[in-house]
């Protein structure tokens, strides 16, 4: 097994956690890990598994590039659906819309907070397969959202920068609105 192939099934925690850590997760990105693993086990994969035994049907496999290129394919859709499957059982959903102290910063907020020099960025704090920095989704365990869980507005925390130590003060937290409740 490579390398790669190592790091794809390690299910030991978030990076910089200790083994054993909850991998924390918004309704919407389980439900997106989810749609993955349905998608590859019953769409794609099944496509490659015709594609490759058309191809061993063809005779000499070693240099037949359709069965080859399938059977690599299969590898990695099997590898990716493990790491599904294992982080599936292991993750919790949190719901941030539950958040009963909205006051606080906790896992699934949206948090704005101003920078040293008073640049406002805003980000919401979501697990670690649901992260996207571009979209200014950042996972828990980084060093901001770490930096941030816990505080409230008006807080100034420490932030821990390649750069140095940087004050940064918490301007606004929101969260989702909650559930409806059926039957009300």
């Amino acid at each position: 097994m490579t390398a790669a192939a190592d790091d794809d099934d390690d299910d030991s925690g978030p990076p910089g956690l200790p083994p054993g850590t909850p991998f924390y997760m918004t309704p919407a990105g389980a439900a997106a890990l989810e749609a993955e693993l349905k998608r590859l086990w019953t769409e794609e994969r099944p496509k490659v598994v015709e594609v490759v035994s058309w191809a061993a049907g063809l005779g000499d496999r070693s240099e037949n590039a359709d069965y080859q290129y399938g059977k690599r394919r299969l590898r990695e859709i099997d590898r990716r659906v493990r790491f599904l499957r294992k982080r599936l059982e292991r993750v919790q959903v949190v719901d941030p819309g539950r958040q009963a102290k909205r006051e606080q910063v906790f896992f699934g907020a949206t948090v704005t907070y101003a920078r040293e020099d008073d640049r406002e960025v805003t980000v919401t704090i979501v697990g670690v397969d649901e992260a996207d920095t571009t979209a200014g989704r950042i996972s828990w365990v980084s060093p901001v959202a770490r930096a941030l869980l816990g505080a409230r507005i008006g807080d100034l925390v420490k932030l821990r920068t390649p750069q140095g130590v940087e004050t940064i003060e918490v301007v606004a937290i929101r969260y989702p609105p909650p559930p409806v409740m059926e039957g009300r």
